[in-house]
């Protein structure tokens, strides 16, 4: 076995103890398809308000360009499959349904923390092979197209949801990288295996996949409740009854997650008060409130506007009549977005 062998079988090694699940490596040039998928993409204007996808096409489409000396990428993927089941919820309809990977810890600032750690570890291991690496972490942020570079390393498939998928843990996962200047030995691309499985396209309430593999964003809830700013569409707010962050419908329908790994942070594990919470408790937060509440949650970047607005699509949804008067009291907010759904909500729940 020569040097790049054992370095990576040290770090696949190194990986797993660090509580990745899985890792592979391609190169940054091994997905060639990915700026044709990327400009009919946005041609079709799938991405909505997402701007940053067109402004930075060039490098999402092209990894290699995002950094010219890096030879090899280097893909891992970190459970966060919950315990519960994350349909539940939505029977509830007086409480608000939050995605699962936003019921504690922002993920980003965990996966980050691991993936340095590897990389420092890389440098130090490639070191004392004589070896010199430079290296450069990314998580979903960065223009990266994590998603084919992980089928590309064998990671997983892109699933008919888009996203990826595995043999050995289902599709409850986080995709990081590290891309580096070593060489290092490749795994072979992951084929598909949906096969005739449609189970995700047709749990999605709001049918916003346009074909298998293809997602039209401006249909999406998780879309909508994150990245949408102003009213959403009365034709679409029926349909996003109690989910105020996010959605898992797509992802928990899918019959590969009877593999699905258990998540080995601690930290990725549900807070009591973000499972099922009260809307009626919710729709109350003010700025200050809010902010203390998702204090190192992924929910505080959208704001305490956008967050109420999505609650009070709930409170619209409920069929509660006593969270009548919570919207009521909203419906001369200062954000007109708000003051809006607070109106839509008290209308109907009349």
């Amino acid at each position: 076995m020569n040097m790049g062998s054992l370095l990576k079988e040290a770090l696949v090694e190194r990986a797993l103890e660090e509580g990745f699940v899985s890792c592979r490596i391609c190169r940054p040039w091994d997905v060639p398809e990915v700026p044709g998928r990327l400009a009919a993409y946005i041609d079709a204007e799938y991405h909505g308000q997402m701007g940053w996808m067109a402004e930075r096409s060039h490098w999402r489409g092209d990894p290699a360009l995002l950094w010219p000396e890096a030879r090899s990428v280097i893909m891992l993927a970190e459970s966060y499959a919950p315990k519960h089941d994350p349909t539940e919820i939505l029977r509830h309809r007086e409480r608000g349904a939050i995605s699962v990977y936003a019921q504690n810890k922002d993920y980003h600032d965990l996966v980050k923390k691991r993936l340095k750690r590897l990389a420092r570890w890389l440098i130090e291991a490639a070191k004392a092979q004589g070896s010199e690496a430079e290296v450069k972490v990314f998580v979903d942020t960065a223009p990266v197209p994590e998603k084919a570079l992980g089928q590309a390393a064998g990671l997983g498939w892109q699933g008919k949801h888009s996203n990826l998928v595995s043999r050995d843990w289902g599709n409850w996962a986080f995709i990081g990288s590290v891309f580096t200047t070593l060489e290092l030995p490749v795994d072979l691309a992951e084929p598909d295996r949906c096969g005739s499985f449609r189970s995700c396209l047709d749990a999605c309430p709001t049918d916003a996949f346009v074909a298998p593999y293809q997602l039209d964003a401006r249909r999406c809830i998780s879309y909508l409740t994150i990245e949408y700013k102003g009213p959403i569409e009365e034709e679409l707010r029926a349909k996003l009854g109690n989910r105020i962050y996010g959605c898992d419908d797509c992802l928990a329908a899918c019959p590969w997650n009877k593999f699905a790994v258990a998540a080995s942070d601690l930290r990725y594990a549900a807070r009591a008060d973000l499972m099922a919470p009260k809307l009626a408790e919710l729709a109350v937060l003010d700025d200050a409130a809010f902010r203390a509440k998702f204090s190192g949650s992924p929910i505080k970047r959208i704001g305490r506007d956008r967050f109420v607005r999505n609650v009070l699509y709930a409170i619209g949804n409920s069929k509660d009549a006593s969270l009548r008067p919570v919207a009521q009291a909203l419906v001369d907010d200062a954000d007109a977005t708000v003051a809006d759904a607070a109106r839509w909500a008290a209308q109907r729940l009349e």
